[in-house]
């Protein structure tokens, strides 16, 4: 990558500045209450992520600081300190919601948070009764001696730093680590009493049981402060794809729980002494030092049981129907008629394992091809491809075991599925496999047909009930003949190019993108009404925003949804004065990557996995595909258009980065989450 010449927000700044968009959302008092507190959450699981991937990176550059300047075109050291400041900041805005939210609004609805000081004596008596039969046996303090190494801090696990003190002539201290386990519930629901629900956390728990913990000891004060320690995540490993690399894998993934500190949450109750012993035994730098609160790991927060009246939540929207497609009747059978959208989470995540399991016992089905990234816990997928290769089916599943936290996971799936008679292939020596595509291979009387499953979102059963994606099922012959040729190439891990129908990564993507916004120049320049709308989750490819500045100045009308990383910007006289960037955060996780050229009227419309990030369009497998069907083509087009038009939950990207809503002054309200739930329910009745 050369040095950056073009207006260009760097990467980093604007996921935070994304994050911020999270909790905009905590702070929404017409989101509802036990809503808040998962967009809290998530927030916190983000940031959780951003450190031990992002700023694990900026941290490795930091180090050729003036080298990496120069090959990247920004300092890494400089990048590290803006970092800080703007965490520091949104931490101290996550306290104040924390306190706002979790304590007083929960107060306000008869819900009480209890710590270990707001105990009365029966539900200390009951407090005390769940320590000793559930918790004690799980801890197993380990004391510290401070002329020895400081214990391995486990990345992500919770530990209580004590220091237990013995009062008299000469006071004696000592200190300890505590781990919070993780196998035993954060939320312990107290008794009822007068119509009033409490709660306490296991840290309040253990904090009120501290004795008892340290029985053996005859000290006279002892002190528990919270701290989590968040390392490097990114794994080493030599590229080669083979047996040997599922061991490799598993080695990596060991020292990864090893990996350098990147981040020390801490309480600010905390006496300094105690945390320069911390800065001193884990060889901490200051910008890795991190103010919290009393409660880390905030992202179990996710889990937080609602005690309270139904509406503290999101009404449940029960998932809609897809109209022609019947669960209980053959989906082959429609598809090779027409196309099919299943839009998730609004429409059932069955119809893709009903189309899976049909190919499973179908008698003329001989062959089923398909790549997998991310799989749910307990995987209706893994077990419909278990039983169609049991069903003496020829099964050939692509499993990307460098897919990042979900490699133990994935390690565990293939096991299964080898067991089962599945062909698996490890995935691509340089390349990670993303793309989300699954192809059907019938015979019937010697007719051989295919039917294709092509989607932007995992097959993953529980993210499909909180991430919008499009999943396709098609018989297209020039859709799946292409997908004929990709699996192949994927089997002989050799990537091949001249895909009539589909856009693939690494090798044509690029190219056909550019082509397409290079049309749209085209016909701007001559004279013609030229527009794009993209919807991806994030923008960062330098190459792309040069060109859609390009496609701007000769008067391409361009609208961008971009749910988080935005590299451009728009709005720059001379620059960028055709583009609009909206963000849309709501109950939803907006994943979908849709792209849309106006093509002088004959619209060309394209759905992929692939996000405009240089990974996606050079060092990832990906798949766009095209929406050739017109009422796909149409429904997906309306839904677009409700996006653009939200003005609840949708945010202006702008230059200054404030992340104003748009404004719905003297308009009626469109909330496009809502309202495409509304849409699908009518188009859809059954």
């Amino acid at each position: 990558m050369v040095k950056k010449k073009i207006p260009y927000l760097n990467r980093e700044m604007s996921w935070l500045f994304f994050n911020e968009r999270v909790l905009q959302e905590a702070a929404d008092k017409d989101v509802p209450l036990i809503e808040r507190i998962k967009f809290l959450a998530i927030f916190s699981a983000n940031l959780e992520e951003f450190y031990r991937v992002r700023v694990a990176s900026m941290n490795r550059l930091s180090d050729l600081n003036e080298k990496a300047k120069a090959v990247i075109g920004y300092n890494p050291k400089k990048i590290l300190n803006e970092i800080k400041k703007i965490v520091v900041k949104q931490e101290k805005k996550f306290e104040r919601l924390f306190q706002e939210i979790v304590l007083q609004d929960l107060a306000q609805n008869k819900i009480f948070i209890l710590n270990e000081k707001q105990l009365n004596v029966s539900r200390g008596n009951f407090v005390k009764q769940y320590f000793i039969s559930q918790v004690l046996s799980n801890l197993i303090p380990i004391m510290i001696d401070l002329h020895k190494p400081f214990p391995e801090l486990k990345d992500r696990s919770l530990y209580f730093f004590v220091k237990l003190t013995r009062f008299g002539e000469n006071v004696d201290y000592k200190y300890a680590l505590v781990e919070i386990p993780k196998d035993i519930s954060r939320f312990l629901v107290l008794p009822e009493s007068n119509d009033l629900k409490f709660i306490i956390l296991i840290e309040d728990i253990i904090k009120y049981c501290l004795d008892d913990v340290f029985y053996i000891f005859e000290y006279d004060k002892i002190e528990a402060f919270s701290i989590q320690l968040t390392r490097d995540a990114e794994l080493i490993f030599d590229k080669q794809i083979n047996e040997k690399f599922i061991e490799e894998l598993s080695k990596s993934l060991n020292k990864r729980k090893k990996g350098k500190p990147m981040r020390l949450l801490f309480d600010t109750a905390m006496p300094l002494h105690m945390l320069k012993v911390l800065i001193s035994k884990l060889k901490l730098k200051a910008d890795s030092l991190i103010p919290g609160h009393q409660y880390h790991r905030f992202s179990d927060f996710i889990q937080f049981p609602n005690v309270g009246r139904p509406d503290l939540e999101y009404p449940p929207l029960v998932p809609l129907n897809v109209k022609g497609l019947e669960k209980t009747k053959s989906i082959f059978s429609k598809v090779v008629a027409k196309d099919y959208l299943i839009n998730l989470p609004y429409q059932s995540f069955d119809y893709i394992v009903l189309f899976l399991r049909e190919a499973a016992v179908d008698p003329y089905v001989t062959e089923i091809h398909i790549t997998l990234y991310r799989l749910a816990e307990n995987s209706k997928i893994i077990h419909a491809l278990n039983n169609a290769a049991r069903n003496g089916k020829q099964v050939f599943c692509l499993l990307e075991l460098k897919a990042r936290f979900d490699e133990q996971a994935n390690i565990d799936w293939t096991t299964q599925l080898i067991e089962s008679g599945v062909q698996v292939n490890y995935g691509m020596e340089d390349y990670k496999v993303h793309s989300k595509i699954c192809l059907v291979k019938r015979v019937q009387k010697n007719k051989v047909q295919y039917f294709a499953n092509l989607a932007t979102g995992n097959y993953n059963e529980d993210s499909a009930k909180i991430y919008a994606d499009y999943s396709l099922l098609t018989a297209h012959p020039g859709i799946t003949q292409d997908l004929v040729k990709l699996f192949e190439a994927l089997q002989n891990k050799k990537l091949s190019k001249n895909f009539k129908h589909l856009l693939v990564s690494p090798l044509e993507n690029r190219k056909k993108l550019n082509n397409l916004i290079e049309q749209e120049i085209h016909f701007a320049k001559k004279g013609f009404d030229a527009y794009i709308i993209i919807k991806v989750n994030s923008l960062a490819d330098e190459k792309i925003i040069q060109k859609l500045y390009e496609a701007s100045q000769v008067g391409v009308k361009i609208q961008l949804i971009v749910r988080g990383i935005c590299c451009l910007i728009p709005g720059l006289p001379g620059v960028s004065e055709n583009i609009q960037v909206i963000s849309l955060v709501d109950r939803f996780l907006e994943h979908a990557r849709v792209f849309i050229f106006g093509n002088k009227g004959h619209e060309k419309m394209y759905l992929s996995s692939a996000d405009l990030m240089s990974r996606n369009l050079d060092h990832r497998v990906e798949v766009g595909f095209p929406i050739l069907d017109p009422q796909v083509k149409k429904e997906i087009r309306d839904l677009i258009n409700l996006q653009l038009q939200d003005n609840v939950k949708a945010r202006i990207i702008s230059a200054e980065n404030k992340n104003k809503y748009v404004s719905n002054k003297g308009n009626s309200k469109v909330r496009a989450q809502l309202a495409t739930y509304y849409y699908l329910k009518e188009k859809h009745q059954v």
